[in-house]
């Protein structure tokens, strides 16, 4: 599978309330078969090895859900294999995992017993500087994201107003009559998952994982955060007609829901800005900005432009130092990296891979 098709989101995201975990969506845990929760500290080979599980069974032909490090997209912090009911995740802090039925479904896989140990007291020293700096670093962060998301809530609130909200739904009812035909047996379940981050990298969204599950995008062109009215509309509708759908929340307001993918109708939603654009033609676009009260927009607009320029610079401020955080992991795994058994690692990880494929045989 090309690494373009790859289906990649987040479970954790940087927001102004510190990390936000959805690590309890991981899996379904009445249908999961095998999860494998992985312990150890930095450099010991958690991301190393999910990759390796994610490779081997996607060579042969298994569909395999990535979900990215909100610390370093580079990483990863769980591979999920939905046809076999099977996971791994990184059940470290911040992303803690705890098992619903141990040793039944779930159970812990100790890298931290790759670890030369003795090796280690060498740079003990230098160990304990890198620790205590990173943890400052995302507490600078998380204050940078909190004036951001001040400023813009206080846009929000000049904006949406009950009649701005029955204009949206009312759209929803008409795409909803359009793209949705009969009802379901069943109601469909939503799972929440982050499409993208505020990272080291900057402010990222994984625009290609919405097109390995969704031939039909709806973009909705929302430079003031209104989309979450419309989509909470559009997934009520959808399950109610027996569909699943995947609903990814805001992670600057990650209460509200800012895209919507509901694969089995190969159908998405996809807020969008002028700095983060669909990169494609869409479907549909839709002008949220627009529907808005015009006489407010233009009696607002050095306001508004002013709320954007500030907020804009707070988020840069913001991934500065999440860049200052990376520098110092990344330190911080080159003192622990040396002192690892790589090999021990690669062999926990073909017997997660053999445990996995023995799931088919067992069906």
């Amino acid at each position: 599978m090309e690494a373009e098709a790859r289906i990649c989101y987040y479970l954790g995201a940087n927001t102004p309330g510190g990390f936000y975990s959805l690590y309890d969506q991981l899996i379904d845990a009445e249908t999961a078969r095998d999860v494998r929760i992985l312990k150890g500290g930095p450099g010991c080979g958690k991301s190393t090895l999910m990759k390796q599980v994610g490779a081997a069974l996607e060579e042969r032909g298994y569909a395999v859900e990535y979900i990215r490090c909100s610390g370093d997209p580079d990483s990863l912090d769980a591979v999920i294999i939905p046809a076999l009911g099977a996971a791994v995740v990184d059940g470290t802090a911040p992303h803690v995992v705890e098992p619903k039925y141990p040793g039944l479904v779930e159970s812990y896989v100790d890298l931290g017993e790759c670890y030369d140990r003795a090796a280690l007291q060498t740079v003990g020293r230098e160990l304990k500087g890198c620790m205590k700096g990173y943890k400052a670093c995302y507490s600078r962060a998380y204050r940078c994201l909190t004036a951001a998301a001040q400023l813009d809530e206080d846009v929000r609130a000049l904006l949406v107003t009950p009649a701005l909200e029955a204009k949206m739904a009312k759209r929803a009812r008409g795409i909803l009559s359009r793209e949705i035909k009969g009802a379901g047996d069943q109601v469909g379940r939503a799972v929440q998952r982050f499409l993208g981050g505020i990272t080291w990298q900057g402010v990222l969204r994984e625009y290609g994982t919405v097109e390995a599950q969704c031939g039909r995008v709806y973009e909705l062109s929302d430079t003031y955060g209104l989309a979450h009215t419309m989509l909470t509309s559009l997934a009520a509708g959808a399950m109610a007609a027996g569909h699943d759908v995947v609903a990814c929340p805001d992670p600057l307001f990650p209460d509200r829901m800012a895209h919507l993918l509901i694969p089995s109708l190969s159908l998405a939603f996809v807020s969008t800005t002028p700095e983060l654009p669909w990169p494609h033609r869409p479907y549909r676009r839709i002008r949220l900005d627009a529907m808005a009260d015009g006489e407010v927009l233009r009696r607002s607009r050095a306001r508004l432009r002013f709320s954007r320029k500030v907020s804009a610079a707070l988020l840069e401020e913001a991934v500065d130092a999440l860049a200052q955080a990376k520098a110092m992991h990344d330190e911080l795994e080159g003192l622990y990296n040396p002192h690892v058994d790589f090999d021990r690692v690669h062999q926990r990880g073909e017997k997660i891979v053999e445990a996995f494929l023995a799931l088919e045989e067992r069906k």
